[in-house]
C-alpha cells in the first residue's frame, strides 16, 4: 500500500513516498501555495550510497540506482520545530549492509527552500567503506524535453560565466529510453575539486521546466570537493547533490561498526514561477542560514588598497594620502592588503609569522593604523591564514603533521606549505596571530585570501586523500567559528584568488565576498551581474576602482559596477581632481542611501543572465515597491529593452541615482508589458547608469 510522508509551512510541501515496495522519494516538491506535478510513484531514491560490495544496481557512472540506496527502507520519521525552523528527519535501514541513513531537512517560516544532509551509521558486525553519499536526491516535476539546465563555469579572473540551455542540448540526448526499458547511463556531472570549491565550476546550478515555470536551484554547501548531477530516468529527470566521491575526488571513508558520518550540507530552493522565482527563493534562503553578525547591519563601505594601486607594495608614505582620501570619499573601513610584513621584496615564499615589516613601516604599521582610526574608519589588514611559505621561519618551527602530506612528505604547492588545521599546533599558531592583531594592533577586518590549491588532499591520519581533504575542510570552518566567539566583532572577507572559494559553508560565516581579480574594468560587469546568482546582493563586493586617468564616463562606469552589491573601493583617490573625487563621493554617497534596501533585496536579470562578451548588461535587486537597476553599455551606439514583468500594468517613476552629473539616458516605460527602453546619448562607447524605479503612488 502506497503511503506518502508530507512535511513543510505555508511556502513549502515536501510529499515523500513511502511505500514497502519501493525506495523512499520525493514524490512532489513545490511552494506550499502553488501546485506542481505528483509523480504517481517516487522510484528515484531519497538517498543514494555506494559501496565497493555492492556497487549500482544498475551499470553507470550516476549516483542513481545504488543497490544500497533502492533497498533501504522506511522505519520512521520526526517533525518538530525550532524557532523559525522547521525539520524533518527520515530514517531508512539497509538490512543486508547494516548501515542507517537519516536525512534531514529544515526549513525557514517563510521561505521555498530547505538545507539538507544524510547522516549513515553503521549498525552491522563490520566495516563498511564509503566511496560516496548524497546529501539529497529526487526527481524532477518537469520533462526532460522541456527541461533547462542552469549551470556556471568559473575561474580566476572569469567568475561566474553562467549558461542556461536544454537538457536535451548536449548532456542529456533523446535516447529513446522507454524503447530499451531501462534508466540511461549518462549524466550531466559537475564537479569541483580541491580546495578552490568554486575554482572551475559554481556549486549553485538549476532546473528550469519552460511549460509549467516550475524551477529548482541548488546550492553545495561545501568548502572543497562537490559534485552535482542530472540525468535522465525512465520517469523523467533526476538530481543528485553531494560532496567528496571516489570517482571523482579520491575519497574513501570507512565507518567501524557503531561510527556515523555525515554529508556536507546542501540546500534547494523551489518556486513555481521560473528561474527568477527560484532565486528569490534561495536568496531569502540564503538570509536565513547566515550567522548574525554587525557587519550585516552596518554594511560598511571598504577601502582597499590592493586592485589597480598598491598591488602588494605598501609603505607609509603610499599609505597616508591614500588613506585620508579614501576617508573623504566616505569610506568607513581600510584594508592593506598583501605586503604589510615584508622585508624583502619577495614576500610570496616567506609568509606565514604574519609580523610588520619594518622598512616598510619606519615608524612601525601602528602610524598607519592610528591614521585610519583617526578618521573614523575600522583597520584591516590582509592575511593568508592557511599557508607558510617554504622560506618562512614558520616552516621549520611547526611540526610536519602540522601540514598536509602526501606519503610522508609535506605538499608544495607554488613555493609554500598548506597548513592542516586539524592539528593543534597549526590551530594554535594561527590563534596567536589574529589575536595578536587584533589585541595589540586594533584590527578589526581581515581579508582572508588563499592563492593556492593543494590538489586531492592529504593522506595523513585519513583513510584517503580525499577524506583527509573533507576533514581539514571541517577543521577550518571550525577555526573560523572559533575565531568570531573570541572576536564577536571582527568582520572577516571571503577571498581566494577573487572567488575561488565562493561557497555558502565559507559564507554562512564570514561576511562579504570578493567576486574577482579582474584588473580590467570593462570586463568586471558580468562577473558583478551575476555574482547573486550566488551570493547575497549584500555578500557581493565588486572591485570599483577609478582612476585619475580614466574619463567621466569610465570612472562612472567602474563606481556602478561595485555599486548594487558590497561597494568595495579601490584607485589612486589622493591624485584625482576635485570633480574626479566628487563623482566618487557621489558614489558612496548614493550607496550608503540605498544599502539598507540591498540587504533585503531579490535579484532579477532584465536581460537574462550575463553573457561575458555581452555589448549591455543589466541587474536588477527588487526591494518592495521599489527596483533597482544597474545597466551597463559596452559597445557603440545603443538602445536596450529591460523586461520588468512584475511592473507590468503599474505606472512608475524612474530617477537616475548615479551618475547625475553625466548625460541622462533617454528612456520610455511601457506599462503593459513592463518592458523600460533606455537609450544612451553620449558618444562614449563604455557608460553605466543605477536607477531606481517605483510604482507611482
Amino acid at each position: 500500500m502506497n503511503t506518502s510522508v508530507v512535511w513543510g509551512h505555508p511556502s513549502l510541501r515536501v510529499v515523500l513516498d513511502v511505500s514497502p515496495d519501493g525506495p523512499v522519494g520525493v514524490r512532489s516538491l513545490s511552494r506550499g501555495d502553488t501546485a506542481t506535478a505528483h509523480r504517481p510513484r517516487a522510484t528515484q531514491p531519497l538517498v543514494e550510497l555506494l559501496l565497493p560490495g555492492t556497487g549500482r544496481a544498475h551499470s553507470s557512472h550516476r549516483f542513481s540506482q545504488t543497490a544500497v540506496g533502492r533497498r533501504l527502507a522506511y522505519l520512521g520519521c520526526d517533525q518538530s520545530t525550532d524557532g523559525p525552523w522547521h525539520l524533518l528527519r527520515v530514517h531508512l535501514h539497509d538490512a543486508e549492509s547494516g548501515l542507517d541513513a537519516e536525512v534531514f531537512l529544515r526549513s525557514a517560516d517563510g521561505v521555498a527552500a530547505f538545507q539538507a544532509w544524510t547522516r549513515v551509521t553503521n549498525r552491522g558486525q563490520a566495516p563498511a567503506l564509503l566511496l560516496g553519499v548524497t546529501s539529497f536526491a529526487a526527481a524532477f516535476a518537469g520533462s526532460v524535453d522541456s527541461s533547462d539546465v542552469v549551470r556556471a563555469d568559473s575561474e580566476w579572473l572569469g567568475e561566474s560565466r553562467w549558461v542556461r540551455e536544454p537538457l536535451r542540448a548536449q548532456a542529456v540526448p533523446d535516447l529513446r529510453l522507454s524503447l530499451h526499458g531501462q534508466d540511461g547511463r549518462g549524466r550531466l556531472a559537475v564537479v569541483g575539486k580541491g580546495t578552490w570549491s568554486t575554482g572551475g565550476h559554481l556549486p549553485t546550478g538549476g532546473l528550469i521546466d519552460r511549460d509549467s515555470g516550475q524551477a529548482w536551484l541548488w546550492q553545495i554547501e561545501q568548502n572543497g570537493p562537490w559534485r552535482w548531477e542530472v540525468g535522465e530516468r525512465l520517469d523523467g529527470p533526476y538530481v543528485a547533490l553531494l560532496g567528496p566521491t571516489d570517482i571523482d575526488h579520491q575519497w574513501q571513508h570507512r565507518l567501524a561498526p557503531g561510527e556515523s558520518f555525515t554529508t556536507v550540507p546542501v540546500s534547494v530552493a523551489v518556486s513555481g514561477e521560473g528561474l527568477e522565482g527560484a532565486a528569490a527563493a534561495l536568496t531569502a534562503h540564503r538570509r536565513a542560514i547566515v550567522q548574525p553578525h554587525p557587519d550585516r547591519e552596518r554594511l560598511p563601505v571598504v577601502f582597499n588598497d590592493y586592485m589597480n594601486t598598491l598591488s602588494g607594495d605598501p609603505t607609509t608614505a603610499k599609505l597616508l594620502p591614500l588613506i585620508d582620501a579614501a576617508a573623504a570619499a566616505g569610506a568607513e573601513v581600510f584594508c592593506v592588503d598583501a605586503g604589510w610584513y615584508d622585508e624583502d621584496g619577495f614576500w610570496w615564499d616567506s609568509v606565514g609569522e604574519w609580523q610588520p615589516s619594518q622598512t616598510r613601516f619606519p615608524r612601525g604599521i601602528e602610524e598607519v593604523l592610528g591614521r585610519i582610526r583617526e578618521h573614523g574608519m575600522v583597520p584591516g589588514l590582509w592575511l593568508e591564514p592557511e599557508v607558510i611559505g617554504v622560506r618562512s621561519p614558520m616552516a621549520d618551527k611547526l611540526p610536519p603533521e602540522a601540514f598536509l602530506q602526501r606519503g610522508g612528505v609535506r605538499l608544495v604547492e607554488n613555493g609554500r606549505y598548506h597548513l592542516d588545521l586539524r592539528h593543534p599546533r597549526a590551530v594554535a599558531h594561527l590563534d596567536q596571530v589574529v589575536d595578536r592583531l587584533v589585541e595589540e594592533l586594533g584590527v578589526g577586518y581581515f581579508k582572508l585570501d588563499y592563492n593556492i590549491d593543494p590538489g586531492a588532499g592529504t593522506d595523513l591520519d585519513a583513510d584517503s586523500a580525499g577524506d583527509g581533504l573533507l576533514a581539514c575542510n571541517r577543521a577550518h570552518l571550525a577555526w573560523l567559528e572559533g575565531v568570531l566567539e573570541r572576536h564577536p566583532g571582527l568582520t572577516l572577507e571571503n577571498c581566494a584568488s577573487g572567488a575561488m572559494r565562493m561557497d555558502y559553508a565559507m559564507l554562512s560565516r564570514l561576511h562579504l565576498q570578493s567576486t574577482s581579480d579582474q584588473q580590467d574594468f570593462r570586463l568586471y560587469p558580468p562577473i558583478a551581474v551575476a555574482a547573486p546568482m550566488s551570493v547575497l546582493p549584500e555578500q557581493s563586493a565588486s572591485w570599483a576602482y577609478p582612476q585619475p586617468d580614466m574619463s567621466d564616463e569610465e570612472i562612472a562606469f567602474t563606481l556602478c559596477t561595485g555599486m548594487l552589491g558590497r561597494l568595495y573601493l579601490s584607485g589612486h583617490l589622493d591624485g584625482m581632481s576635485s570633480a574626479q573625487l566628487d563623482s566618487v563621493r557621489d558614489a558612496v554617497r548614493v550607496h550608503k542611501e540605498i544599502r539598507a534596501d540591498l540587504a533585503r533585496a531579490t535579484p532579477l536579470w532584465p536581460l537574462g543572465l550575463p553573457r561575458w562578451d555581452d555589448g549591455a548588461l543589466a541587474l536588477g535587486l527588487r526591494a518592495g515597491d521599489t527596483t533597482y537597476a544597474g545597466v551597463w553599455r559596452r559597445d557603440d551606439a545603443w538602445s536596450v529593452r529591460l523586461d520588468l514583468p512584475h511592473l507590468a500594468g503599474h505606472a512608475v517613476e524612474i530617477d537616475v541615482l548615479y551618475p547625475r552629473h553625466l548625460p541622462d539616458w533617454d528612456h520610455d516605460w511601457e506599462p503593459g508589458p513592463g518592458v523600460l527602453t533606455l537609450t544612451s546619448r553620449g558618444e562614449e562607447p563604455l557608460s553605466a547608469r543605477i536607477f531606481r524605479i517605483r510604482t507611482a503612488s
